[in-house]
């Protein structure tokens, strides 16, 4: 597979700085390595970044950079659009407030191929508030909510060229969702698997199911991997740390079927934090992961001392 790596120092979503610094650890980690070890072709695209921004004023103040995150997201949209025609496209990050722009590109491309684009949000939130819903002001907890078309972008963000079926969401690992996030997924037909439901039922049935329904319609898949989908023990770097995230295994295998499945054809790798890491671990284990998704086996990982 010809693998597309593309750095997006983003972290005018957050709160925390550090964010900018996850393309670099991701490649220091040895991505590009690793990958090149499983056969693929790699081509490191280097990374995108955005001139001045306009500033953009809006009613609520709690919001912090709007007027950068809405040029990242213009600017992201037209890059995915234009990488995922052939190949997949990593987006090595960088905040979740990407995803806004990586979601609304391969969206457009699926549509220009007459296909559905599911997406799996594998994530501790389900990212789901308003420009007018955001009390922290920080901007990636926005984007499924504008890439699934729901109002109040209008203005702000660039247009959507595909909004994405909410029905075509799937959502693991969720486990902090604010009051208007809640009321807002009511109003969508996005799946929501939280950490209890795959206490009582496992991942792998519930990932199977949405695999099922992506492979039925003949859709394209993107995963977005935010840090704090995994337990913050053996992740830490990442400034929205909740307990009770994936566990290394749970987060292996997710990758693992991923891959079996051949319906992945994009991959947000984001929230990746080096500031608060420890020797590199969580970046190691986001390249191991990544190495997991496109067809390392279990009996072929590494011993590794930190």
């Amino acid at each position: 597979m010809i693998c597309k790596l593309i750095g997006v120092p983003l972290q005018d979503g957050a709160s925390q700085l550090g964010c900018e610094m996850g393309p670099s650890a991701l490649r220091v980690a040895g991505l590009a390595g690793t990958l090149e070890s499983l056969g693929h072709d790699v081509r490191d695209l280097g990374n995108v970044s955005v001139g001045a921004a306009m500033v953009m004023p809006h009613a609520n103040q709690a919001i912090r950079n709007l007027g950068p995150v809405a040029a990242w997201t213009e600017l992201l949209a037209e890059v995915a659009y234009r990488e995922s025609d052939e190949g997949m496209p990593i987006f090595m990050g960088g905040d979740h407030a990407l995803s806004a722009g990586t979601v609304a590109g391969v969206s457009r491309r699926a549509a220009e191929e007459g296909k559905p684009l599911f997406v799996l949000w594998l994530d501790a939130h389900t990212d789901l508030h308003s420009l007018q819903s955001t009390q922290s002001g920080n901007l990636h907890g926005v984007p499924v909510a504008y890439f699934t078309g729901r109002p109040g972008f209008e203005g702000y963000f660039p247009p959507l060229a595909a909004p994405v079926d909410g029905a075509n969401g799937c959502m693991i690992g969720i486990r902090s969702v604010d009051p208007a996030e809640r009321a807002a997924l009511e109003e969508t037909q996005i799946t929501v698997h939280d950490m209890r439901t795959i206490d009582e039922h496992g991942v792998a049935a519930l990932l199977r199911n949405f695999l099922e329904r992506v492979s039925a319609a003949g859709g394209r898949l993107h995963v977005s991997l935010a840090v704090d989908f995994l337990e913050p023990s053996v992740a830490p770097a990442v400034g929205t740390t909740v307990p009770g995230g994936a566990t290394f295994r749970e987060a292996h295998l997710v990758m693992e079927m991923l891959h079996d499945s051949g319906l992945v054809t994009s991959l947000d790798l984001v929230e990746l934090n080096p500031f608060l890491d420890e020797r590199g671990r969580t970046a190691l284990l986001l390249v191991d992961l990544t190495a997991s998704l496109l067809g390392r086996k279990v009996l072929d990982r590494p011993t590794r001392s930190y």
